[in-house]
């Protein structure tokens, strides 16, 4: 179980452009739970993310996994037990590196780097049948640098090898926000096919309100650093993207939009 106990971040602090986004934030997420968060911007979802992964530090409060805090591991640290895939298609992957160079970092990630060879041709068989998953033929593709991928091609790339090690929490940051709208759908279908069958605890922040609904197991909003609607999988089924919408329009009219 993920925890955020009490969170209390603040922007600026001491001077003039001082903004406290979140205070005394709370959000608890179950082990295999999917959650959709969404939001305008400024909300506070990207920061969330970030307090999560260690990316931004807090004033106050304390985030925990399986009851344990992990707030004096640093953020390299707690992607030992995380994977995040970014909105841009080229954070994540090594543009300059094959895909079978990237996918062997990928899986040496947490692991004690020697001076021994950086790939383990034993392992390049896995790296096909993860790529397989995809159905887009990059297990065919192996020597091919991730640069020249397409941007759909190299966030699916991300996407397993953010996965293909033992993970606690797959973070999912706006991931098809820059993809074309056909890319993004491929891409939502690969994403919930790998958090099903590998069973992984997700947060996925999106401005696609169809996908927080159709995707997902629970069903957050947020407005400036706080939770304004949480809904579970049987509420979420009965919620329709209008009524995320009518939220919506109802928030950005209380803000004088």
């Amino acid at each position: 179980m993920l925890e955020l106990k009490n969170i209390t971040k603040v922007y600026n602090p001491g001077t003039v452009t001082e903004m406290c986004l979140f205070k005394d934030f709370s959000l608890s997420v179950e082990d295999g739970e999917f959650i959709s968060i969404v939001g305008s911007n400024g909300s506070g979802k990207t920061s969330l993310l970030n307090i999560i992964c260690g990316s931004i530090p807090v004033e106050g409060g304390d985030v925990l996994i399986n009851g344990n805090s992990i707030m004096k591991l640093k953020e390299y640290e707690r992607y030992k037990m995380m994977g995040r895939v970014y909105q841009n298609p080229s954070m994540g992957t090594c543009p300059n590196l094959t895909i079978l160079e990237n996918m062997a970092l990928a899986d040496n990630k947490a692991k004690f780097f020697g001076l021994g060879r950086g790939i383990n041709k034993k392992r390049i068989d896995f790296y096909k049948e993860q790529l397989e998953i995809l159905g887009l033929g990059l297990e065919d593709k192996m020597d091919i640098k991730v640069g020249s991928l397409s941007g759909g091609q190299r966030q699916a790339a991300a996407l397993v090898m953010a996965s293909m090690t033992k993970l606690d929490f797959l973070i999912l940051d706006e991931h098809t926000a820059a993809l074309d709208p056909h890319t993004a759908e491929i891409i939502m279908v690969l994403t919930n096919k790998i958090i099903r069958e590998k069973k992984l605890t997700a947060i996925m922040v999106t401005h696609n309100l169809r996908y927080a609904v159709e995707y997902g197991d629970r069903l957050i909003m947020m407005d400036k650093g706080k939770i304004v609607m949480d809904k579970n999988s049987e509420e979420k089924a009965k919620t329709s993207t209008d009524d995320i919408l009518r939220v919506f329009n109802e928030i950005s009219i209380e803000c004088g939009n």
